[in-house]
């Protein structure tokens, strides 16, 4: 790829990150980012594989924001990798989703290293997002019992 091309997706993903970033979300962008946050993490993580996608902007980053901001008890921590953007990042957080299909956007609820609820794109794309955010609050729910 041209240094033109990556630069123009730079500028292109800007707001697609701060959307999440503004919410509270820390972005791990690289590989070793990703491993030294899983290495050490305790508690409740939800991490969202960002997209550039239509379903990314429409439906699931409002969902997870929303979702946050509604959230009688939040997750102790809130992640997000860039499918597309932060390969190496996406390709290593994607290593602690154990037999889940890679799918870009999704969402995964963590307790500790093991997901506990994972939202693919299919359960994304065509879903009004109040439904995606619903599906977020009864997992948030179930993993504070």
């Amino acid at each position: 790829m041209s240094m033109a091309y990556d630069e123009y997706m730079k500028q292109m993903v800007k707001p697609m990150r701060a959307e999440l970033v503004q919410a509270g979300f820390d972005e791990l962008e690289s590989a070793e980012a990703v491993e030294n946050f899983m290495e050490s993490v305790e508690g409740i993580t939800l991490v969202v594989v960002n997209s550039v996608c239509g379903c990314a902007a429409g439906l699931a980053r409002p969902a997870a924001t929303q979702a946050v901001l509604q959230a009688d008890k939040q997750p102790d921590h809130l992640v997000t990798v860039f499918a597309g953007q932060d390969k190496e990042a996406t390709a290593k957080m994607r290593e602690y989703f154990d037999g889940i299909e890679p799918s870009s956007p999704s969402m995964a609820l963590l307790k500790g290293k093991e997901v506990v609820h994972f939202i693919p794109r299919h359960d994304i794309e065509g879903q009004p997002m109040e439904a995606i955010m619903e599906n977020l609050l009864a997992a948030f729910s179930q993993v504070n019992k």
